[in-house]
């Protein structure tokens, strides 16, 4: 994402060999974002019981509401990169890059509800993901302590605000339920917000360094035991989530309970580390597929659920039909061209797609004076 500028390499591989390897791109980062994506797609194309450690049968619920939590977190990450690094950038330059970034925004939430309107009957996240882009653009000048602190207090409050929130009657109403698709409510903002800050954090606590890296494995695992050790003690069953404190009490996938943002938001960051750690060693040259997965990533999301879209309405006539297109065992043909189309298309080409397509419209509506 980010990097000190250098010169371009010679010869037709080096050059395209640099755009996944080169110093515009931190491989552990593509690394995690390429799981979050792959998880996203497991989560929606897959039949997942609940996530029980001791049964290793259940191990791929792993990815049930954490790839998406992962993806957030990396949101912040990405934001984080391209504000600075680990110094916010100087006012003049921030002005630009929060007036591309809300370009970026509006872009996202376009691309969303065109994938709403197509009909796959997925929580599409993009419509809540442009909306955190935009909340977090006032705070991008805050160093990593302060964002911490911030992401630590949200956490540990807006669980509860949140309950109130989902309890009111305009949800239920047309309006209430327009309004719920357009900002992606499946993902709520007030608590959601906690994992793009704790993201930026990690960006500008300075991401490349060996002692972060460490620091977010370390911190995000303590986490992520306390919250699901807490759940598997005393978190609230399925019939108590239905009361105030059940709805906070709990760990389970997209309650956007208490125990779930400490223990999912921990989980993140600690893959996020790992992810860092991995590349430091040979892994990050056997993990180049999903490496090229994350390096577009809006590209393979949406690409996803066009193709499922196409699939269904051919083979099923309707792409609504979630049992029908599950049963016909699409995960991998369309894991498998998702990784390969990204690789080919990031060392033949280079940018994803949709990702410049992006930049460039986010570039000419926002100009260096």
């Amino acid at each position: 994402m980010t990097g000190t500028p250098q010169a371009r390499p010679a010869g037709w591989l080096p050059t395209r060999w640099s755009r996944l390897n080169g110093p515009q791109r931190i491989a552990g980062v593509d690394l995690a974002r390429g799981l979050a994506v792959i998880g996203m797609v497991a989560a929606h194309l897959l039949w997942i019981d609940d996530f029980d450690f001791a049964d290793a049968s259940t191990w791929i619920g792993v990815v049930d509401g954490r790839s998406s939590i992962l993806f957030a977190t990396l949101a912040g990450v990405s934001i984080g990169l391209v504000t600075g690094g680990t110094s916010p950038l100087a006012p003049p330059e921030m002005r630009v890059a929060r007036g591309r970034l809300a370009v970026r925004a509006g872009m996202l939430w376009l691309i969303g509800i065109w994938l709403i309107a197509t009909g796959v009957p997925v929580y599409v996240i993009l419509p809540a993901y442009a909306l955190l882009f935009l909340i977090a653009l006032p705070l991008v000048t805050l160093g990593a302590r302060s964002l911490f602190l911030l992401a630590g207090a949200l956490a540990l409050v807006m669980p509860f605000v949140q309950v109130l929130l989902d309890s009111l009657p305009f949800w239920s109403t047309a309006w209430g339920e327009l309004v719920s698709v357009a900002i992606g409510w499946h993902y709520p903002f007030p608590v959601w917000i906690a994992f793009v800050l704790a993201g930026l954090g990690a960006a500008r606590a300075g991401i490349l360094t060996l002692r972060v890296q460490l620091w977010l494995l370390a911190a995000g695992s303590a986490l992520a035991v306390a919250g699901y050790g807490l759940d598997a003690a005393s978190g609230a069953t399925a019939s108590e989530i239905v009361r105030f404190g059940g709805a906070v009490w709990t760990a389970a996938p997209h309650s956007s309970g208490l125990l779930e943002v400490i223990g999912s938001g921990g989980f993140a960051l600690a893959v996020i580390g790992l992810c860092l750690l991995a590349c430091r060693t040979i892994l990050t040259w056997v993990a180049l597929p999903v490496r090229a997965v994350g390096a577009m990533p809006l590209t393979a999301y949406t690409a996803q659920l066009v193709i499922w879209a196409i699939a269904a309405t051919v083979i099923l006539g309707n792409p609504g039909d979630l049992r029908g297109f599950r049963d016909l065992e699409p995960f991998w043909p369309i894991i498998l061209s998702l990784v390969i189309g990204c690789t080919a298309w990031a060392l033949l080409i280079g940018r994803g797609p949709l990702e410049w397509l992006v930049d460039r419209v986010a570039r000419l509506l926002v100009r260096r004076r």
